[in-house]
């Protein structure tokens, strides 16, 4: 099976600027009530990036509990880790266990097609049992 068979597309996906603040990004995912937010890139050749609750918790105790001096950008993973939409899910699944990765981007020619999940492959493996 294909990541781009269980992706979830790029239009189900919150995306931020680079430069937005941390609260914004964190009131986000409240509101979707998800783990992790898209860092949009800052220009045609620049990289997609993911900032998680673990980049923000990280951040909080570095800053004594203060964010708000933060942009997306100073505590984003950016370049974000991504795969092609070709690639095999299985060569994805190894590569998020041998690298204790929960999320990766799609990403072809530079452009976003979405994310996969760690969820994902569980689900799809959960269908075939």
């Amino acid at each position: 099976m294909l990541v781009e068979e269980i992706m979830t597309p790029k239009d189900k996906l919150v995306i931020v600027d680079q430069l937005a603040p941390v609260r914004k990004a964190l009131e986000l995912m409240k509101k979707y009530n998800i783990k992790s937010v898209i860092v949009d890139k800052n220009s045609p050749n620049g990289a997609y990036g993911l900032l998680t609750f673990k980049n923000i918790l990280q951040a909080i105790v570095a800053q004594e509990g203060d964010i708000d001096l933060l942009n997306v950008y100073d505590i984003a993973t950016i370049p974000a880790i991504s795969v092609t939409r070709k690639l095999e899910m299985r060569y994805v699944a190894k590569m998020m266990v041998q690298h204790s990765i929960k999320r990766v981007l799609v990403v072809d020619d530079n452009e976003l097609y979405g994310i996969i999940t760690m969820s994902d492959i569980i689900g799809v493996l959960l269908e075939d049992i």
